[in-house]
């Protein structure tokens, strides 16, 4: 028998040394970070230029990347498993960078938009190859911390982000922030490249067709780690997609606070960044179920206080940030460890199961995040409620999951 090639031989690391490895991984996931946080600071003169009336449709920005993030992941599953995970990044990266030259050029709001989706179509293929990059060397607890790890390096990048956004409006107009992500793009694409090894071997790579993609859209959506884990990530993330998408009416029209913008929502970024980085400490010896479900009833008990708070109108600019990067805090350790329990019985399609668990993910985080989002009228309060209302969902979703046994170590037979 002849010896395996290079290409196949270590896919743990893809070619890389581990530390780059993780860096890499990171650099991959922050295409997307960038997409959604670098223009945070230019809402306001993106509504001025292109005429948008109400405050709320700023919104629109965000979550229309978004959607496009969350539908693209339908497709690039079976096509990284039938052609392997380099080629479709590759070529999927150059498609970023021609959207985000659309996205600069957009002369209305909704070629904006268009360019948005456009967008997110082509970043959907950084969070599926990605995890199943990472899958394809590692599973379990050993995956979820390869994740946390990237993932906190990851958390960086929304707390730079802003302040990267802001500096690029010093220099130039709102449209130079679409010119820098796609620089950003081009950088990760050479790294691809020149960089990583296919890290699925051509022996384990399988041909697209429907009883294929049939079979294993339904073992994804009909085990109950899998699609469970999935729907709780998808709430959890909605969270995440309702603070972004509110952080600058919040911290700007309702407390005032437009000087200090970019460090108040650095603050809370960088509390879901130490989170995953307690987590990447711990996940081996707590394990992902343990952690995340502490997390989840931390987050209910958070916002039972912070509801209780608001009505007693004793909020403030001090309270929301406090309870903000607490809410935070707990969404970072349910992340990471969801998406690495929903992958655990079906890894050896992970290319699919990526994809289908992306698409449930991300779509119901926009569905999730956007109704929040839209609830705002000048107050704090739908956070709030809307945080609670994702925790004692998620609560129940693990409890279904794990028929009614919590805080066990493994997965059981499903």
């Amino acid at each position: 028998m002849t010896s395996a090639s290079p290409i196949e031989t270590r896919p743990a690391s893809a070619g890389m040394h581990p530390r780059e490895f993780v860096c890499f991984i990171a650099a991959v996931m922050a295409v997307n970070a960038l997409g959604v946080d670098l223009m945070l600071p230019a809402l306001a003169d993106i509504a001025h230029d292109l005429a948008i009336a109400a405050a709320n449709h700023r919104q629109w920005v965000i979550t229309a990347y978004m959607l496009g993030f969350g539908m693209g992941q339908l497709v690039y599953g079976p096509l990284a498993d039938r052609f392997g995970r380099r080629p479709v990044l590759i070529a999927t990266l150059a498609g970023f960078v021609g959207a985000s030259i659309f996205a600069a050029s957009s002369a209305t709001f909704a070629a904006l938009l268009g360019a948005r989706v456009l967008q997110g179509l082509m970043s959907a293929s950084t969070r599926v190859l990605a995890v199943a990059i990472v899958r394809d060397g590692s599973s379990g607890r050993q995956m979820a911390r390869t994740m946390s790890v990237a993932q906190m390096i990851f958390f960086i990048v929304p707390i730079m982000a802003p302040t990267l956004g802001q500096g690029l409006l010093l220099i130039g107009p709102w449209r130079f922030i679409f010119y820098a992500l796609g620089g950003f793009a081009a950088f990760v694409l050479a790294w691809v490249a020149f960089r990583l090894v296919e890290t699925l071997p051509a022996e384990r790579r399988v041909p697209i067709s429907l009883t294929r993609l049939r079979q294993s859209y339904t073992l994804t959506l009909t085990n109950r780690y899998s699609i469970g884990y999935a729907l709780a990530a998808a709430l959890t993330f909605g969270g995440i997609i309702a603070f972004v998408s509110l952080s600058q009416q919040i911290f700007v029209d309702e407390f005032g606070a437009g000087d200090r913008f970019t460090l108040l929502f650095g603050i809370c970024a960088t509390a879901m960044g130490v989170a995953s980085f307690a987590n990447s400490r711990l996940v081996e010896r707590l394990g992902t179920r343990l952690i995340s479900q502490v997390a989840v009833l931390a987050l209910i008990g958070l916002s039972i206080v912070h509801v209780a708070l608001i009505v007693a109108g004793w909020e403030s600019l001090a309270s929301y940030i406090v309870f903000q990067a607490l809410s935070m805090t707990c969404i970072g350790l349910c992340g990471s460890n969801f998406g690495a329990m929903a992958m655990e019985p079906v890894g050896h399609i992970a290319g699919t199961a990526s994809s289908v668990q992306g698409f449930i993910t991300s779509v119901g985080a926009v569905i999730v995040g956007s109704a929040i989002g839209q609830s705002y009228a000048g107050t704090t309060m739908p956070l709030a409620v809307g945080y609670l209302c994702i925790g004692v969902a998620v609560l129940a979703i693990v409890f279904v999951v794990e028929e009614g046994k919590l805080f066990h170590a493994r997965m059981r037979a499903s």
